[in-house]
């Protein structure tokens, strides 16, 4: 309210100052006319101020400085060339500073990522607190397990969740296929409860780049903007993301890294749900989903059994165990 307040108060200030300027100037413009001109002026201050809150502090930093250095060397130059060409005075000094200065502010922005390294040692708090930004992609918020981390405190930092990953997820809720429709819904009910976890920072962040057009790219740049990483399960975007030079964290590397470790020999109890490939073999799975082949395990459909790990492999589309019959074990001859 204070924020609005102030606004309004601007607004009033620049109108009036429109009209003081006018009657300064000698103007014959009737007031009205010179109080919009000022309230004009007042509003493009108050949307660049707006626009600025969503530019980090180097930025601003970098490109003033570069702007600045543009203005001087070309109030420089200009000196100059009025020395070989008297003619060109003040329209010539001032068209060549505004141009070096907009050439020095936009080469500083551009060559923001190579001054990195400055700014971590200029603005020390700045940089830690966006190492700790996290951006959501749309895959991993449909998901879901994102919620079920973030439950745990394992995820420092902020979690961002842009808006047009927000717009992504409204046209898939809105899809005419049902499940499309369920797994638009099922992202908005996990942003929902991410949002409740008294721990969890979430932010929904209006940082946008209308000439990208893929989702993944616009993510890839977010990262680059606020210099933090980028959470997905999309293994195509975890390639791009890392040739690009932004940090990931893949939901599904986390999950393959905390499965747990059996070595051959262990003893386990599983409960076998089918047939194998192989004659006699039964199948079962572990709470991760991990795949048990049972050896000599058909008759045993339905039921649970103990078994021993005898190998386990490794492929890419997950871990493989194989085991055999506890009770083979304890046969008179049996293996083992």
């Amino acid at each position: 309210m204070t924020i609005i307040i102030a606004r309004l108060v601007i607004l009033l200030l620049a109108a009036g100052g429109g009209v003081a300027v006018g009657h300064a100037l000698g103007l014959t413009s009737p007031w009205p006319f010179l109080a919009l001109a000022g309230s004009a002026v007042g509003l493009g201050v108050l949307l660049a101020e707006r626009g600025f809150q969503r530019v980090p502090i180097e930025r601003i930093v970098w490109g003033g400085l570069g702007a600045l250095f543009g203005l001087v060397l070309g109030l420089v130059l200009g000196a100059a060339l009025e020395a070989f060409v008297p003619g060109a005075r003040g329209p010539g000094r001032g068209l060549l500073a505004l141009l070096l200065g907009y050439l020095g502010g936009a080469v500083a922005l551009r060559k923001g990522e190579e001054l990195e390294g400055l700014s971590s040692v200029l603005f020390p708090k700045v940089a830690a607190r966006r190492d700790l930004y996290k951006i959501l992609d749309t895959s991993v918020i449909i998901d879901g397990r994102i919620a079920d981390i973030s439950e745990t405190g394992f995820l420092e930092g902020t979690l961002i969740v842009p808006q047009f990953v927000l717009r992504e997820l409204q046209q898939i809720a809105d899809s005419s296929d049902s499940l499309k429709r369920n797994r638009g819904k099922r992202g908005f009910d996990v942003l929902q409860k991410i949002q409740r976890i008294p721990k969890v920072k979430v932010q929904i962040h209006d940082l946008d780049f209308p000439h990208v057009r893929e989702v993944d790219r616009k993510l890839i740049e977010v990262a680059k903007a606020l210099g933090g990483k980028v959470i997905t399960n999309d293994y195509n975007l975890n390639k791009v993301a890392e040739l690009s030079g932004v940090s990931v964290l893949n939901i599904n590397e986390l999950a393959n890294s905390l499965k747990p470790v059996v070595l051959p020999g262990e003893l386990m109890h599983v409960h076998v749900l089918k047939e194998g490939k192989e004659s006699g073999q039964g199948v079962a799975y572990l709470d991760d989903g991990t795949m048990v082949v049972v050896d000599h395990g058909k008759k045993y459909l339905g039921q649970s059994v103990d078994v021993t790990v005898t190998s386990v492999l490794q492929t890419t589309a997950g871990r493989m165990i194989f085991t055999r019959l506890r009770e083979e074990e304890t046969m008179p001859g049996g293996r083992g």
